[in-house]
């Protein structure tokens, strides 16, 4: 039986081995832009200010458009009372200030946790997460959405953004310049007969890269999950009532205000994502999901 501490290393390590993945592709695209183009070595500075600027907003004022687009209103500290001492208590254990608590008029039960630092940190849950479960199953739940904030998960998926927007920002530019652009001349790219494979090699890239990009982000998205898991379940030192929450959580219904934007957020799909795994077309699919499926989760938490 894994220990939680043993878990938690292994995700970190692999997500951290994950985001070294697009060393290679955003030095493939420098290479191709500075080597086939005249002025090409400009590409790569302007895309990190493209990049810098998108990712900053949104790890600035995200967090209020998050809970803004969710519907989300503060908690009523009487009505919810047990939902706002619960997360003053596992703030305390985690030694982070208490966030602020939301809820979501939704039916379907889900919550998320958002904000750039624990200092300025939000907790939301929907109504009908506070409705299915019992006081075991929400601890388990606010456990995991306490560990994001604690692990500084928006501030590390917002480095993982820039990335996948450097990439994506790097092959708009250079396909751009492929067809209204100015190319070197052949002698000039063409030293020693490299220039046709290096033209080859930047077309590949320009399609495949962005692509790449965005399934590496989404792999630390599931990978970021099973690390807040393994936390909850050491913040709460009850790994089977997360794993009890999750069971809870099998074909959800949508949220109503969900969307792909915000869906990596919440503790299980809003969208309402399959969740068997049997066939090679659902194996392939999970590929392109922010979440692992509950069923692993599950697995993995009664395991520890």
């Amino acid at each position: 039986m894994a220990s939680f501490w043993d878990v938690q290393r292994k995700n970190k390590l692999y997500s951290y081995g994950l985001v070294l993945a697009f060393i290679p592709l955003i030095a493939g695209l420098g290479l191709v832009a500075s080597n086939l183009f005249y002025g090409g070595e400009w590409i790569f500075p302007v895309a990190i200010v493209f990049a810098l600027a998108y990712s900053l907003g949104g790890y600035f004022f995200g967090d209020s458009v998050v809970l803004a687009v969710s519907g989300a209103h503060p908690a009523d500290e009487r009505q919810q009372a047990y939902l706002v001492n619960t997360v003053e208590g596992l703030a305390l254990a985690a030694g982070i200030p208490k966030p602020k608590l939301y809820v979501i008029d939704d039916p379907s039960p889900n919550a998320f946790a958002t904000g750039r630092d624990p200092a300025h940190a939000s907790l939301a849950v929907t109504s009908g997460l506070l409705s299915i479960m019992n006081r075991t199953q929400l601890e388990g739940v606010l456990s995991h959405e306490m560990s994001h904030i604690r692990n500084f998960d928006t501030r590390f998926m917002t480095v993982v953004i820039v990335l996948v927007g450097l990439v994506a920002i790097l092959a708009n530019i250079i396909s751009r310049v492929f067809f209204f652009g100015s190319m070197r001349n052949d002698g000039e790219r063409d030293r020693g007969g490299g220039g046709g494979i290096l033209m080859l090699f930047g077309i590949v890239l320009i399609i495949l890269g962005p692509i790449l990009a965005q399934l590496v982000r989404l792999a630390i998205s599931r990978q970021r999950e099973f690390l807040a898991d393994a936390s909850g379940a050491q913040l709460s030192r009850n790994p089977d009532g997360l794993a009890s929450a999750l069971e809870k959580l099998k074909g959800a219904s949508p949220m109503r205000n969900a969307n792909s934007a915000t869906a990596p957020l919440f503790i299980s799909d809003p969208l309402g994502g399959k969740e068997s795994k049997k066939s090679l077309a659902q194996s392939i699919g999970n590929l392109f999901s922010t979440h692992p499926p509950l069923e692993e989760r599950i697995k993995a938490l009664r395991q520890m």
